[in-house]
């Protein structure tokens, strides 16, 4: 299975690195020298990581054949391609690999069918299931522990426990009116 493991930002300094937007929770595993990588687009691949160094907190990487800024410069937004196997699993068992979840159906503790997790969005300060949900609408979980409260692999689910108004809106008008009654009183 391939997946993306980083993006190849701007050129840095005149040797040839790149600054490297991580995609990866292993980069010293996806992205160490030696590493050979597939590209998109695919004409400018394979790369293979020559070394690597962190500076100002941005990874940067130098690839075997890319002496310049010039040439640093050309592989510019290009996508960086690790081949994983399926099988493979973090060392941390409350961490798991994106191809993992997509397609995991979403249920409540008591097992009723949200919908099916479609894609992930990963953000600064927190990931997103977007579930796809029967009727074709969709809803952005937040992956925290407060709201999903387990991932079963063997059972392809994931177990949320959601706040009031996040899968139906109806229930936070609900909660809204309770509490501003619980308020007035």
């Amino acid at each position: 299975m391939q997946l993306v493991v980083a993006r190849i930002g701007r050129a840095h300094g005149i040797k040839g690195e790149v600054t490297v937007e991580v995609r990866t929770d292993e980069p010293e595993l996806r992205l160490g020298p030696g590493a050979v990588l597939a590209t998109d687009p695919a004409g400018v691949g394979p790369l293979t990581v020559e070394t690597g160094r962190v500076h100002s907190g941005r990874l940067l990487l130098r690839f075997e054949g890319v002496k310049d800024r010039t040439a640093a410069e050309a592989l510019r937004n290009t996508l960086l391609i690790s081949d994983v196997d399926p099988e493979e699993r973090p060392e941390d068992p409350e961490e798991f690999y994106d191809h993992q979840l997509i397609d995991l159906d979403v249920v409540l503790a008591d097992g009723t069918l949200i919908g099916r997790i479609s894609e992930i969005t990963h953000l600064p300060s927190q990931d997103l299931f977007i579930v796809e949900r029967e009727d074709g609408s969709e809803v952005m979980i937040p992956f925290v522990e407060e709201i999903v409260t387990g991932i079963d692999l063997e059972e392809q689910r994931a177990v949320i426990d959601p706040p009031p108004g996040l899968i139906d809106d109806s229930e936070a008008v609900v909660a809204s009116t309770r509490d501003a009654e619980e308020d007035a009183n």
